[in-house]
């Protein structure tokens, strides 16, 4: 039978029952926050956790039987190997659903000691699935929440525990959850600061191991092989942070930077795609080094990536042409289309650092002649850029109006780069419906479209007239977070753009898309998510990524910050040029009076503060015990105001006497009686309970005070 249907619960219980609630909501609450969970899930755990909620509160009674019960977990039991086999088609995400029901219906049964013994356990084991299925910082969070509401939890039951087995004992019912929860959180934060000190005293070191257990089920659409024409128009609608770049110079570029991703050369009207090939595979030395290209007289860069979760899996972005490239990987392929990826996927959380060179760009004359010369295109692959399928024949026709036969290929590819950007107009609005031909719909009807459009119509028109082309996939631009120091690069940033092969550049790089005309502001919320962000970042460079040279890093910073403070402002000090005698004397003659008069309030609340507080928290008390609200302890509050009185008329209690034998050493025959009526009640109410006493205390400390002295 559940606590609903025995009546009201003790204090402790209801905070036992509440934390115990909280315990298993917060270890829920982690795995929601990994992304793992579908939307039934989500919504019938949450309404068993609701449903108990109401139950503990007092709002809502039943009982489940456990014919029930049982008959509900078989068929859950039988349902498993379906999940696995058929829904989830995965061992983890099953087992989760699996946690999830059984804590369900624990949570809506639970009445016994064994019972609340299992919903610990399944809490744990939820904290425990959501350790190994979430990376990003909100874990954290509800890792805290875990922390305080076990304490509670535990600290709860043990009290319950000793009320069971010896129920003489009394608990308050004033206070008691809160005095409690206090306790929780002073042992909570005590717990966070010592593990915290271990935490950067021990590096990880099975993370690498670990990640390899599961794949990350999330991440962006339109980054991959195969990507359809719109795809990248629902991926710029997402907010969600895909890199972060920390720059080591010339941090102005951001903005105008592309982070060149993968190329596609193949189209069949509908979509891009690659050929089947495995590419060159690249092994970086011992150090993580790896050259990629000849050294080039150009403008270079370097930067720092960090790739999160939402990242596609295994490809590596870059801003110019990639010269070197430092990675903790064993192995980076190199495809035919001049892309970089990473054997496997499940790379979320990857970092790298890389050096390069910055491409000119399309519209300012192009020099180089220091330069090597450009890798000249097999015959296989031009035959595979220059690849068409059936296409409406207006697009050749515009093509070729817009450019001239006799023009070089360089001013051609410049030509139809500055027709699409000036003709057509800029939307992330897709197609009403679905139509056969979405270049020809583009260019001759709608006349609006997203990069993805743009970057299709002159890769296509570029090969009509006998250019080599293809489409790149990646994104363009960021912004500055000035908590964190990186630059964020988020989804909404997905951009394509094209690559025409020109026989004297080579592979140049050409954007026919227009600006957004109504880009994204900064906003309040955008101001408030720079925080959120820069914690995150925290925790990706600190917490997952936190290794051996992590650890160095941190220990130089603490001792270059201990010389400076032990020793720089000795230094000024000591020299006779420092200003700081002037200063110190303005300082004071300005701010002399307001010290002065601070240093008093300052001394005055420490000295009588306390006695203070003591008095105010006496009258408390004292007006609830007047008004009915009585505990055990307020008969130790009015003996101690007995005492007081008493000293005022020159009678003190020795230490070594109990309240029993003081009574009967007061001489004075009124006052004797007094006192010992006082003290009777004293026992009674705090040794016995009995809170009546707390009057008769009450209006014999008044009679004590109104006797003549």
């Amino acid at each position: 039978m559940t606590r609903a249907a025995t009546g009201p619960a003790s204090p402790v219980e209801r905070f036992f029952e509440f934390s115990l609630l909280g315990l298993l909501t917060s270890g829920y609450l982690a795995v929601v926050g990994s992304g793992y969970l579908d939307l039934p899930t989500i919504l019938l755990t949450a309404s068993a956790l609701l449903l108990r909620g109401l139950l503990v509160s007092g709002l809502v009674r039943f009982e489940i039987s456990p014919k029930a019960v049982a008959a509900v977990t078989l068929v859950y039991m039988g349902f498993y190997p379906l999940d696995y086999a058929f829904l989830s088609k995965a061992f983890l995400p099953a087992t989760v659903h699996l946690v999830l029901f059984i804590a369900s219906i624990k949570i809506l049964t639970a009445s016994t000691n064994r019972d609340y013994f299992f919903v610990k356990i399944i809490a744990f084991m939820e904290l425990l699935a959501a350790c190994v299925l979430s990376s990003s910082f909100n874990f954290s969070l509800f890792l805290a929440l875990f922390l305080v509401l076990g304490v509670a939890t535990f600290m709860s039951s043990e009290i319950r525990r000793a009320a069971q087995k010896f129920p003489v004992v009394r608990v308050s019912s004033r206070g008691t959850g809160w005095r409690l929860f206090g306790v929780a959180v002073t042992v909570s934060g005590g717990i966070l600061v010592i593990t915290a000190m271990l935490f950067f005293l021990l590096p990880r070191t099975a993370r690498a191991a670990l990640q390899h257990i599961f794949q990350h089920r999330y991440h962006l659409a339109g980054f991959s092989n195969e990507v359809n024409l719109g795809d990248i128009g629902e991926v710029k609608k997402q907010g969600t942070p895909v890199m972060h770049v920390k720059m080591g110079a010339r941090p102005d570029l951001l903005g105008t930077l592309r982070w060149r991703g993968s190329a596609l050369s193949q189209f069949d009207g509908h979509r891009w795609f690659n050929p089947p090939g495995r590419g060159e595979m690249l092994r970086p030395d011992s150090r993580g080094q790896l050259s990629l290209g000849p050294w080039r007289r150009r403008k270079g860069l370097s930067y720092a990536v960090h790739l999160n979760d939402a990242a596609p899996d295994g490809t590596l972005f870059f801003a110019g042409t990639p010269q070197s490239l430092r990675i903790d990987t064993a192995v980076v392929i190199h495809t035919a289309v001049d892309s970089y990826r990473l054997i496997g996927g499940g790379y979320s959380g990857l970092n790298y650092q890389v050096f390069s060179y910055l491409e000119p760009n399309s519209l300012d004359p192009i020099g180089g002649a220091s330069d090597p010369p450009p890798v000249q295109l097999t015959p296989a692959l031009r035959r595979i850029n220059l690849q068409l399928p059936p296409l409406d024949t207006r697009i050749s026709t515009l093509a070729r109006a817009v450019t001239d036969a006799q023009e070089s290929p360089e001013r051609k590819a410049r030509l139809l780069e500055g027709f699409l950007r000036k003709t057509y107009g800029y939307t992330l609005e897709l197609p009403q419906t679905e139509v056969s031909q979405p270049l020809a719909d583009f260019l001759f009807h709608r006349k609006k479209g997203h990069c993805e459009y743009f970057a299709s119509a002159m890769a296509v028109m570029l090969r009509t007239v006998g250019i080599p082309s293809r489409v790149v996939t990646g994104f363009a631009g960021g912004v500055y977070n000035p908590i964190s120091g990186w630059y964020v690069v988020r989804a909404s940033d997905a951009h394509s753009w094209v690559e025409a092969y020109l026989p004297r550049l080579g592979w140049t790089t050409f954007d026919p898309t227009p600006p957004d005309p109504n880009p994204p502001g900064v906003s309040l919320l955008s101001r408030l998510g720079f925080y959120v962000d820069a914690a995150e970042v925290f925790w990706q460079d600190w917490v997952l990524n936190y290794d051996l040279d992590r650890q160095l890093q941190l220990a130089s910073r603490m001792d270059q910050s201990t010389r400076n403070v032990n020793w720089n402002w000795l230094d000024n000090f000591s020299n006779p040029d420092s200003q700081w005698k002037s200063k110190a004397a303005n300082f004071g003659s300005t701010y002399g009076a307001a010290g002065m008069v601070i240093a008093i309030l300052g001394f005055v609340l420490v000295r009588y503060g306390k006695d203070g507080l003591q008095w105010w928290q006496a009258q408390l008390r004292l007006r609830r015990v007047r008004l009915g609200e009585v505990h055990p302890s307020d008969a130790t509050l009015l003996y101690e105001r007995m005492l007081k009185c008493l000293k005022r008329r020159g009678i003190e209690k020795p230490e070594w006497l109990t309240p029993v034998e003081f009574s009967r050493a007061v001489a004075d025959g009124d006052l004797s009686v007094l006192v010992g009526d006082i003290t009777l009640a004293y026992n009674e109410l705090r040794f016995g309970g009995r809170e009546e006493a707390a009057g008769r205390m009450v209006d014999l400390l008044g009679q004590l005070e109104s006797v003549p002295r």
